[in-house]
């Protein structure tokens, strides 16, 4: 058992001289151009070192800078915000309305917690403030599903109407346009009136005037 111990021991170590040998030879053969590799190799991460430190950036902070720049072309506007919205008709029958006639012309928030309210230019004895819940469904695109409390002229109770809303956002997050339907119903939920049409908006921002938006 032990001669072939010390047999097994031997060629071990004959194979392992032998595999040093090697290596040392093909290091030699090569030398001229794995000094250059090396060196090219150093240069680069000096300048990389020197690079990093002239900016005052650490290695870290520049990829969490990639990172959020990647994060920030791959993400898209967001809805949330303050907003001029314009609904006009599309054949409406019911009641008769001209196509492209203003049906309503107000503002719109629309809240991170996907809440949404409007104060429309109603009347404000008919109802003229009314709220609503919105959900993504793809990129850039929205739907809003919206209720108000609609008065007579008289101060009586008319009925709950509800505005149904599917819209696209802009690239840049500035406008936004659809369709709606407005169904106004009475007190005992009979259809009353069934509007459909288009939707336009404008965002607003600290620097709108006006002049801007009528």
């Amino acid at each position: 058992m032990n001669s072939k111990v010390r047999k097994l021991s031997v060629a071990f170590a004959v194979f392992l001289a032998g595999t040093v040998f090697a290596l040392n030879a093909s290091a030699q053969c090569a030398a001229t151009e794995g000094q250059i590799a090396s060196k090219a190799a150093s240069n680069m991460m000096a300048r990389s070192i020197l690079l990093r430190a002239s900016l005052k950036v650490p290695g870290s902070s520049l990829n969490a800078l990639a990172s959020q720049k990647n994060k920030s072309e791959d993400s898209d506007a967001s809805i949330v915000g303050f907003w001029h919205v314009v609904f006009t008709s599309e054949g409406t029958t019911n009641p008769p309305i001209p196509d492209g006639a203003v049906v309503d012309n107000g503002f719109a928030q629309w809240h991170s917690d996907q809440t949404e309210i409007m104060n429309s230019s109603r009347p404000p004895a008919t109802g003229n403030f009314c709220l609503g819940v919105w959900e993504k469904t793809e990129r850039s695109t929205y739907v809003l599903n919206h209720f108000a409390l609609s008065f007579n002229p008289d101060g009586s109770m008319m009925g709950p109407a509800n505005i149904r809303e599917s819209l696209t956002l802009s690239a840049d997050g500035r406008s936004y346009s659809g369709t709606f339907s407005i169904d106004q119903y009475d007190t005992h939920l009979n259809l009353l009136a069934h509007i459909v049409g288009n939707i336009a908006a404008t965002r607003v921002t600290i620097d709108t005037q006006p002049s801007d938006l009528f």
